[in-house]
């Protein structure tokens, strides 16, 4: 039922059906035509005869080969009430078991018939309404494959364009549809990395066929490169402007060392300490950002690594190992995103927090008022502070975790428990060591 719900499908059919529409009304048509004038023949033979049987009767001569009688046995009862008023006429009927063509007229107060074998008739009707049905079948055929053909070329481009849609809405912007210029869909696009040819501008010239499917792939294309030179206009100046930030904020904290011991000095020293793990936020996320970033995996007791990486942070959490089991990961990487993980909990969330190990999977969980709904949806964004009147805020933070997490192979999901408080769930792979590059 579903392969029949695709706009595949649903063309050919519609097409199928109105084919079938046409060639049941054309051969409806064509079938009252065409036996209008054959039976017309018949009829026009029948009361010609009709008329020369009259004639022989009004003088008494010979009828000839014709098949004549006064008022006949089977002579059907119509035929015979028109006879009495004085009129002639002739209708399609039988005579014992063969099919006749009956005409009658008035003749000395008795109906006078003839009547002409109807039977060849019928079944050259027959034969006619055979081939019309067989046309009509071959043509519904023909048009139910050539919809299915050009249904299936029109699904197949829909199909690649809601693809690479996908795959930039997942965070691959390299991603191009890139139909070929000459219209071939090439069994479909869906390919990545860098294109060539007039990306960004309509590729509609004088003369050329209008191509709905391809203008809507070229304005896809034009999307997704307009939004990937954006984000790497973005994420160059984030990088700039942390290396620049980076060399003051050094020379600051080294002066700041050299003033005299008191409540200014310390004031100094916390904000320009803020705003060195700031600048040194920055610079990773523009390194995880950039792709550059190689983990180094190893296998790690799961379990001894969370307590070390808690015990390391600093910050109150209870850890509770249900089951143990050796993964494969950064322990470096691993103890920052528990770090970032814990610090979030306890300057957005309340206590107690709690950690769970339960084979490869990692429960991080406070007891506060949650996250936003727009980051269990949406993921993690630099800066967004979630809903205010909720006290929920994640900064720089989760973003980190989330693109350490892409670079140990991580899955990462977000949500509340139902009794309240965040929940991150870690689940850590478990397989062989990845081959080096």
């Amino acid at each position: 039922m579903r392969a029949l719900s695709s706009l595949r499908w649903k063309i050919a059919l519609t097409t199928t059906a109105v084919c079938c529409m046409v060639a049941a009304a054309l051969g409806t048509v064509v079938h009252n035509v065409v036996a209008r004038q054959i039976v017309g023949e018949v009829r026009t033979k029948a009361e010609t005869d009709l008329d020369h049987a009259l004639g022989h009767y009004e003088y008494g001569t010979s009828h000839g080969d014709v098949d004549v009688a006064l008022d006949p046995p089977g002579l059907p009862k119509p035929l015979r009430e028109l006879v009495a008023r004085g009129d002639t006429g002739s209708m399609v009927g039988r005579r014992g078991d063969e099919p006749v063509m009956w005409a009658a007229g008035p003749a000395d107060e008795h109906a006078l018939a003839i009547w002409i074998p109807y039977g060849n008739t019928r079944d050259r009707l027959r034969h006619i309404d055979t081939a019309i049905l067989a046309s009509a079948a071959l043509a519904a055929g023909v048009v139910a494959l050539a919809g299915l053909f050009l249904a299936g070329r029109i699904s197949r481009r829909l199909a690649a364009t809601a693809a690479v849609a996908r795959r930039i809405s997942s965070g691959d912007l390299d991603a191009r549809v890139d139909f070929p210029a000459d219209g071939d869909d090439g069994g479909g696009g869906d390919r990545g990395g860098d294109r060539g040819g007039n990306r960004d501008g309509d590729d509609r010239r004088p003369g050329r066929s209008r191509d709905e499917v391809r203008d809507v792939a070229q304005a896809l294309d034009s999307m997704a490169g307009s939004l990937q030179r954006r984000l790497e206009a973005e994420k160059r100046f984030t990088a700039d402007v942390a290396h620049e930030l980076r060399t003051p904020l050094t020379g600051s904290l080294a002066a700041a060392a050299l003033l005299p011991e008191g409540r200014p000095k310390e004031m100094i020293n916390d904000r320009l300490k803020a705003l060195h793990l700031l600048t040194e936020d920055l610079l990773e996320i523009s390194r995880l950002d950039s792709g550059v970033e190689r983990a180094e995996f190893a296998r790690v007791e799961l379990g001894r690594a969370v307590r070390r990486a808690v015990t390391g942070s600093g910050r109150d959490a209870t850890v509770r190992v249900v089951r143990d089991t050796e993964v494969l990961t950064d322990r470096r990487r691993l103890d920052r995103i528990l770090a970032n993980l814990l610090v979030n909990s306890h300057r957005h969330g309340r206590p107690p927090v709690e950690v769970t190990v339960e084979g490869p999977v990692v429960v991080v969980r406070d007891h506060g008022p949650g996250y936003p709904p727009e980051l269990i949806e949406q993921g993690p964004q630099r800066f967004r502070t979630g809903d205010p009147g909720r006290g929920r805020g994640h900064g720089l933070g989760l973003t980190i975790v989330a693109g350490q997490a892409a670079v140990l192979e991580i899955g990462l999901t977000f949500a509340n428990a139902p009794d309240g408080g965040a929940v991150t769930t870690l689940r850590l792979p478990v397989g062989r060591l990845p081959e080096a590059d």
